[in-house]
């Protein structure tokens, strides 16, 4: 377990990597026409933005998904990484797919060019990918704080599942405006909404689908006792912080302020706070495990 503990950091590291390098293109090369045509004068320049404009966020995500299913596989075993994973991408799929179709229940909006191939012609490969690896990430931290504290156990799934979708809405109020906005945009609303272009109905679909295959998978790991290592918390904490930070700088340069306030208040302080319940080492709780006889 040792070798899948030191390849999950090298795929964290590449995933940090890739995204600062992407967020480096969108952020400072995009906007500045001077420095494109300097670029465009070396062979290498303009390939190297091409690239990452083509496939920098292929990249990033699918480096993601392997730290976080390697992650997953070794800390909790094979049925509770693909019984969380494989709703979480199916269900997250059939949602984009409906919404990319009808405008349920995120709202009328459409995926450009820059994310991968698109199933069905709609929905980018990628998207219900980063649906998994951030979903885990803050349903695995939440799950662990609640049942630290000594709860029962149905609360602490039930907190899991609300508090774990809220957190991964609060990263979606910060990267929507910016991403759907931005010089290239990745994805635009045919009918922009009253939040910074979004309509609030897609917050109500962030947090419908987060809860459907987060329920999902609660009950799939009620089949299996489930045992969470709490001092082995850091790379989801360091996966759903990255991402977070990714959106963050961008919405800012962008001049969103208020989104990147809520994404903090909603996501970062309530999982901060789990994170530390969790690895807190004087709670009453003792070991570094916490076991659940389902």
């Amino acid at each position: 377990m040792k070798r899948a503990s030191r390849t999950e950091n090298y795929l964290l590291i590449g995933h940090v990597l890739a995204m600062a390098f992407g967020l480096a293109g969108i952020a400072l090369v995009l906007p500045n026409i001077e420095f494109q045509a300097k670029l465009a004068e070396f062979a290498w320049g303009s390939k190297i933005f091409g690239w990452s404009m083509a496939g920098g966020g292929v990249v990033y995500m699918l480096l993601a998904t392997a730290a976080v299913a390697l992650y997953a596989y070794r800390t909790l075993g094979v049925w509770h990484w693909l019984s969380f994973m494989i709703p979480a991408i199916a269900l997250s799929l059939g949602s984009e797919l409906l919404g990319t179709s009808t405008g349920f229940p995120f709202g009328e909006y459409r995926y450009l060019s820059g994310l991968g191939y698109k199933i069905a012609g709609l929905v980018p490969f990628t998207i219900p990918l980063s649906w998994f690896y951030l979903g885990f990430s803050a349903y695995i931290i939440a799950l662990a704080g609640l049942k630290r504290l000594e709860v029962s156990n149905w609360l602490s799934e039930l907190g899991a599942i609300v508090c774990g979708s809220l957190c991964l809405t609060s990263w979606d109020f910060v990267l929507d405006p910016a991403m759907s906005q931005a010089p290239v945009p990745f994805w635009v609303w045919d009918q922009p909404g009253a939040f910074f272009g979004m309509p609030y109905q897609n917050f109500l679909g962030w947090m419908g689908t987060g809860i459907m295959f987060m329920t999902v998978a609660t009950l799939l790991w009620r089949a299996k006792p489930l045992i969470i290592a709490r001092n082995d918390l850091k790379l989801p904490l360091i996966i759903y912080l990255a991402n977070f930070v990714f959106a963050a700088v961008l919405s800012l340069a962008a001049g969103f302020y208020i989104p990147v306030l809520l994404g903090f208040v909603l996501g970062i302080l309530p999982l901060l706070l789990l994170y530390s319940i969790a690895t807190n080492q004087n709670t009453t709780a003792e070991g570094n495990t916490l076991a659940t006889n389902n």
